[in-house]
């Protein structure tokens, strides 16, 4: 059974799967110019990534809250050179 997701896990994780990322290339973004695409795409890849050791309340995009039982609205910010 998965444990439950809490904001000091939440916050661990999101760290983590940080780290993960800037690891390699994302060739499903290659030629993305729309933030919001990006920020959506990484927001469903980071909430599967906490699904496979957690168990959460689900939101969703349009609701306007990712995780509703933390009370958590995840939000991608873009940071590079060209940025």
């Amino acid at each position: 059974m998965k444990k439950e997701l809490t904001i000091d896990q939440l916050g661990k994780e999101a760290a983590n799967f940080a780290e993960i990322e800037t690891k390699y290339d994302e060739p499903a973004l290659y030629g993305v110019t729309d933030g919001k695409a990006v920020g959506t795409y990484l927001e469903h890849k980071f909430t599967a990534y906490l699904a496979e050791n957690y168990s959460y309340q689900e939101g969703n995009s349009a609701s306007g809250i990712d995780l509703p039982g933390l009370g958590v609205d995840i939000k991608v910010r873009l940071m590079g050179p060209n940025v």
